[in-house]
């Protein structure tokens, strides 16, 4: 995924978990505002502002150096602070790498929403779907091997991610179960099952992808033939 997009995804969760380390309460603004609230304000900056650079000086070393070289140690070094600081914020590198993951659910249920809304067949929707992915996770290589090797994508591995992948789950879901209704989709087996073989399609392809399983190849291209296994497989 480009700079941009996993910067703008994760600085648009800093300062709302800055407040919940602050420890103030909803509805307590307008009082910290009378009794010194510029000074709490200003707190929350710092703690937001340090959270997002651990992030990016995080994401930088993973893409340099790839995700088994980089080391907390390192991370705190080119930041000048303290490890103690560090686990103020991230209780592990992993934890760091769970912010892209959310970004990735995020754009998932975003490709999903988008062609639910759209006309397309359930082929074409697929395909643009998991090709779309394909490419924005190939296009930077280094940062998603990261997170495929730290299972912070795998709900089973991080359970904070799996309401994410519920709400992705069921989108694909309701875009199978749309494609039955059109008799593009076969009605043989149970829907969750069908969004459960396409999911696992991809998410192998990825992870095998990830490590250069089999020799190097095209992500994309890999994907486009998952999908086309996949649509032949659950043909009416």
């Amino acid at each position: 995924m480009p700079v941009k997009n996993v910067r703008n995804a994760v600085r648009g969760r800093t300062l709302s978990h800055a407040r919940g380390q602050a420890g103030i309460p909803r509805g307590a603004g307008r009082k910290a505002r009378t009794d010194g609230g510029e000074t709490l304000g200003l707190r929350e900056r710092k703690k937001a502002r340090l959270r997002q650079q651990i992030i990016d000086t995080s994401i930088r070393l993973f893409r340099k150096r790839g995700y088994e070289r980089t080391r907390i140690e390192d991370i705190v070094q080119i930041l000048e602070i303290s490890q103690p600081t560090f686990f103020r914020y991230f209780p592990s590198k992993d934890a760091v790498l769970r912010e892209v993951g959310r970004r990735g659910f995020h754009c998932m249920r975003e490709r999903l929403e988008t062609e639910l809304s759209s006309n397309a067949t359930t082929a074409e929707r697929l395909t643009r779907m998991y090709e779309g992915m394909a490419s924005e996770v190939e296009s930077d290589r280094p940062l998603w091997r990261a997170v495929v090797l730290s299972g912070a994508m795998d709900p089973v591995r991080s359970p904070d991610m799996r309401r994410a992948e519920e709400v992705a789950f069921a989108l694909l879901t309701q875009i199978l179960k749309e494609g039955q209704s059109c008799g593009e989709v076969s009605k043989k087996f149970p829907l969750p099952h069908l969004a459960q073989f396409m999911e696992g399609l991809y998410r192998t392809i990825v992870r095998g992808w990830a490590v250069d399983l089999g020799g190097p190849h095209s992500l994309k291209e890999r994907v486009r033939s998952a999908v086309g296994f996949f649509l032949e497989a659950a043909r009416p």
